[in-house]
């Protein structure tokens, strides 16, 4: 389907699109709308408060991005819309998306994260922008300091929902949100959405609309699903020879950045060229990291579940879960990472002899099958059972 015919066919949808949005959505070189932007679309261009749900991969950033540019005012020269993310990374990326989806239109976009110099970032907003995204933290900081201007701000998104309502955000997004109107419109989204999630973004909102997107097994069956067996101590030996003897553009995800540093230590000790992406960390070497990867320099990125979220990273051939995920949406959550888009995909993942039953269990749950592989004279074969 053309592109032009895809806005007359979805007229609904995009009947009152500006023409800006229309030339990125050609340039873009989307075909239809996905189910999550078909459906949360209207509800945003309504005003209603949304909580929506959607796996990774799915469209929720341009879901919400192309109805909000839509409705902002370029008349008006005050910020209209804010952006939570839970990472420098996630900020930066929906920044990117802003600036290619306002060209040709008056309306400018601002990014702002923590540990950036904060007289650079007082500076951008005497450029009025009327979109803004950035880290709690830092944008809490600017609007104690008066300088981020509040009252006319229309919308405010919380991307990556869960990951912010940890204690190390949660005040934050609710400081945040108490700094506007009543009658603004709050919206959630997230790859995963619990009980205790949607809950607390029940609490608050006003009669908001629930939207879930079921996980879609779609990218499962491009993906190979594969394991190994080892022993804790003897899992980076382990990574080591798979990079190795597979060649790949492989994400690893280790639980939390302590272990991080003592397997890249160990790695690059070996002779392993590889990048780090953890929550903490220095901010430029972070972005680095990133771009390295990306570029191909680089085969290997190690990172926690914190510091991938929402990232969008371009021809991963694996995945590899270094240590077990905590439940099936976890395991479905960085899974999604690879086998997009139609390529195949691999998913590796190195468990102890203890958390084959769970793996089993989640192959059950997923209706997939998980292939027991093992490692022989330099060669990765079949293994038994």
């Amino acid at each position: 389907m053309e592109n032009k015919e895809m806005f007359e066919e979805n007229g609904e949808l995009f009947s009152q699109i500006k023409p800006f949005l229309q030339e990125a959505w050609y340039k873009a070189g989307f075909s239809s709308p996905t189910e999550i932007q078909k459906q949360v679309i209207p509800q945003i261009l309504n005003g209603k408060d949304v909580i929506a749900q959607s796996p990774t991969g799915t469209g929720k950033t341009i879901a919400y991005l192309l109805p909000l540019l839509q409705k902002i005012d370029p008349k008006n020269q005050t910020t209209q819309v804010v952006i939570l993310a839970p990472s420098h990374e996630l900020v930066m990326q929906i920044f990117n998306e802003i600036q290619k989806w306002t060209i040709g239109s008056e309306l400018r976009g601002a990014a702002f994260i923590g540990g950036a110099n904060i007289k650079k970032q007082v500076e951008k907003l005497k450029n009025r922008p009327q979109i803004v995204v950035g880290t709690t933290g830092r944008l809490l900081e600017l609007i104690k300091m008066k300088k981020l201007k509040m009252h006319e701000v229309k919308t405010i998104v919380v991307d990556e929902f869960d990951m912010l309502i940890t204690p190390e955000h949660i005040n934050n997004v609710k400081d945040i949100i108490k700094t506007t109107l009543k009658d603004r419109q709050l919206l959630f989204f997230s790859a995963t959405l619990s009980k205790n999630i949607e809950q607390i973004a029940n609490e608050l909102t006003m009669k908001s609309v629930l939207i879930r997107i079921e996980k879609d097994q779609q990218f499962l069956s491009n993906v190979n699903h594969i394991y190994f067996i080892s022993e804790k101590r003897e899992k980076i030996d382990l990574l080591r020879s798979l990079t190795h003897l597979l060649p790949m553009k492989a994400l690893a995800f280790v639980q939390d950045a302590a272990k991080i540093s003592e397997i890249e230590a160990k790695l690059k000790y070996k002779g392993i060229a590889l990048e780090v992406l953890a929550g903490g960390g220095d901010k430029a070497e972070r972005k680095q990291s990133l771009e390295n990867f990306r570029k191909g320099k680089i085969a290997l990125l190690l990172a926690t579940d914190v510091a991938a979220r929402g990232l969008d990273i371009d021809g991963l051939s694996h995945v590899i879960q270094f240590d077990f995920p905590r439940d099936v949406e976890q395991y479905i959550h960085r899974s999604g990472r690879t086998g997009r888009m139609g390529a195949t995909g691999t998913v590796i993942s190195i468990i102890t002899k203890n958390e084959e039953k769970l793996l089993q269990k989640y192959s059950k749950e997923l209706g997939i099958s998980f292939r027991k592989k093992e490692l022989y004279k330099g060669k990765v074969i079949d293994g038994n059972g």
